[in-house]
């Protein structure tokens, strides 16, 4: 059964996310879209099922196959329909028995929306998402200003525009033809067993949620409120400036002062306060504007936002969210970019934050926007009667990267529990290189190097990592060459895998590297097999002449990152081999993720790859069988030294 419903409630889905969204006590289904194995589709009008035989009679037919575990169920971004019909029945939704459209979309390297996957799809016109939807959804679907002519009202009924009504139920009963259509399009492309069993793991740990520790973050909000209203009179004062947040006001008055700056950003602002001599009232404020600008601090709104009544946050992880490796990507407080921990005493901050003594903790710790910022972490805590258990996977994609190039002297080094950053810096000099030791200074280019060149990056790579500037500019390089050298196999494979998809590509076969990747081109899109068995693909690849240097280049469609939009994007070897690492890194933490949980235990979330997991105070062993899980041999990567990392505590934080 194909499903899509249009929904109500007072709070904002986008800032909240779907499982605060659904305790609303307005929340409602208005319209429910269903098709039964490919029939016609039928719309159940909710808000006149009450003495109407042909709407109760359908809802009888949508309740059986909702009910029946038998049937399975299909949804674009199914976790909404989950989440909503499980409220609006008081009955379980197992994601057993829910396929998801999105994440076949996303899977295949095509846009996460309805409305962008149909077009790049380029289904025809009849079969596309309704553009007039949008406006219908703001009109019956969120709260209404209160105004003289609508007398005074704040929520749009059908009765209040029976013609928009009738429009919304077409609108409806669209989506569930153009998701329908979406999904034959794609069903020749199987989804695995496995990932399955992962998207019903991921759905499993989101509905579970983390707790959060709801009084302390009320306590930072409504101080950080305060805090910045000091602040901005303070620069007001300072500075004599009606708006001190005006970028052109600040330049005038830095100038003024001696101190001109062409621009004013966080790099500028630190190397200005780096400087020996600067004046007193510029130095403090900058420091004003720092600490103003600190936006870390809006995650504990966000989290206030979108916390459940239970004081649980869920729905914090995309499962494919990472388009091409098809790493889980963060939602709402975007667990993946959490400031570290560098505070040398975090207990007694946050125990400080827990009191709401915030003069004290500026007197120790210094300005409280800073501080807040690595309080993030700690917001996160276990249920009643456990303790967190932390594990991930050390340096992993150094790793992967080693194994399935064969670069015997990494893996030798792993094997041995070495540092890779002075194993690195080692080869590179041909010297012992030990940490805090003999050419001990040498470890940092091995770091920067081993950070920077794995996937064919260069200077530009080496600038981006070693933005402290530890390595003269000159040296650059010099460095990357040196870590090519003492590499050649991953150099190697970068050359192969560039080979294998022009070879592909050109002469419609599949070309077999070392450790079962495979790449094959299939209806004009470019699929690599990993070690596991899963499959990445490339939407529309092709080898496209580029009239500026005269050479093929790699090109298929995919959304771009920094732009949002669906369109053309070039690979190369190093970008193709991070891909296919980074996916075989995910696909390690899947293995070691779905062992966690069959052994019973509850992981509420996880970070890049590491796992945060739930374990009552009692069970003292946890953490042992947790980390040899992690490094347990995983059966399709045989010779991967995997390590897991591990710590308990009573808050999240990273150690």
């Amino acid at each position: 059964m194909s499903v899509d419903i249009e929904t109500y409630s007072s709070i904002d889905l986008l800032k909240s996310g779907v499982y605060r969204y659904t305790e609303a006590p307005d929340f409602d289904i208005l319209l429910i879209g269903y098709s039964v194995d490919g029939g016609p589709v039928q719309v159940i009008d909710c808000t006149a099922l009450h003495d109407n035989y042909e709407e109760e009679k359908k809802m009888l037919e949508f309740r059986k196959h909702l009910y029946d575990p038998d049937c399975i169920k299909k949804a674009f971004n199914a976790n909404f329909e989950r989440t909503c019909l499980a409220k609006w029945t008081g009955r379980e939704m197992p994601p057993e028995q829910w396929r998801c459209t999105m994440i076949k979309c996303l899977t295949m390297g095509l846009p996460g929306s309805l409305a962008d996957a149909g077009k790049a799809l380029g289904l025809p016109e009849d079969k596309l998402k309704d553009p007039q939807g949008k406006a219908l959804i703001q009109y019956f679907s969120k709260p209404c200003k209160p105004t003289r002519v609508n007398g005074q009202r704040t929520r749009n009924l059908p009765e209040h525009d029976p013609d928009k009504w009738k429009l919304y139920i077409e609108y409806n009963r669209q989506d569930v033809v153009t998701e329908m259509e979406i999904d034959s399009k794609l069903s020749m492309y199987k989804t695995t067993e496995t990932e399955q069993e992962l998207w019903n793991l991921d759905q499993t740990m989101n509905d579970r949620g983390v707790r959060i520790a709801v009084d302390m973050v009320d306590k930072i909000v409504e101080y950080d409120e305060v805090r910045k209203e000091e602040l901005q009179q303070e620069a007001q004062e300072l500075t004599g400036l009606s708006n001190p947040n005006s970028l052109a006001q600040l330049k005038t008055w830095l100038n003024d002062q001696g101190m001109p700056m062409t621009s004013v950003t966080k790099d500028t602002i630190s190397a200005a306060l780096s400087l020996q001599y600067i004046p007193d009232n510029v130095r403090r404020m900058l420091e004003i504007r720092t600490a103003l600008g600190k936006t870390s601090t809006a995650k504990y709104s966000t989290m206030l936002g979108a916390v459940c009544d239970d004081h649980r946050l869920r729905g914090i992880l995309q499962f494919y969210g990472a388009n091409r490796s098809g790493r889980w990507a963060g939602r709402l407080v975007q667990t993946h970019n959490l400031a570290r921990n560098s505070l040398e005493d975090l207990d007694l901050a946050r125990e400080l934050a827990v009191e709401g003594d915030f003069d004290t903790m500026q007197t120790l710790f210094g300005e409280t926007a800073f501080v807040f910022s690595e309080l993030v972490r700690t917001a996160f805590i276990p249920s009643e009667g456990c303790r967190f258990v932390v594990s991930d996977f050390s340096a992993i994609e150094a790793r992967v990267i080693s194994w399935i190039a064969d670069e015997e002297w990494r893996l030798e080094a792993f094997r041995a529990g070495k540092d890779i950053y002075c194993e690195t810096a080692s080869q590179m000099y041909k010297v012992p290189v030990v940490k805090h030791g003999e050419n001990g200074e040498l470890r940092q280019k091995g770091k920067v190097a081993e950070l920077a060149c794995g996937y064919q990056g260069g200077v530009g790579a080496m600038k981006r990592m070693d933005r402290e500037g530890s390595i003269p500019e000159e040296e650059l390089q010099a460095v990357v060459d040196s870590w090519r050298n003492a590499n050649p196999k991953v150099v190697k494979l970068w050359r192969l895998c560039e080979i294998a998809v022009r070879t592909a590509i050109e002469e419609h076969r599949t070309v077999r590297l070392q450790h079962g990747l495979e790449f094959s081109y299939i209806n004009h899109n470019l699929f690599i097999k990993l070690p596991g068995g899963r499959k990445l693909c490339y939407w529309d690849t092709k080898l496209k002449m580029d009239p500026r240097d005269g050479r093929e280049h790699i090109v298929y469609m995919g959304v771009n990152q920094e732009t949002k939009q669906w369109g053309e994007t070039e690979t190369y070897g190093g970008k193709l081999v991070e891909n296919i690492v980074q996916a075989t890194a995910r696909d390690c933490l899947a293995v070691a993720m779905t062992r966690v949980s069959n052994l019973g235990y509850k992981i509420v979330m996880h970070v890049h790859d590491e796992m945060i997991v739930d374990v009552p105070v009692e069970d003292t062993n946890a953490l042992d069988v947790i980390n040899a899980c992690m490094a347990e041999p995983i059966d399709w990567a045989p010779g991967l030294p995997l390590k897991g990392d591990g710590y308990e505590t009573t808050f999240y934080k990273k150690d």
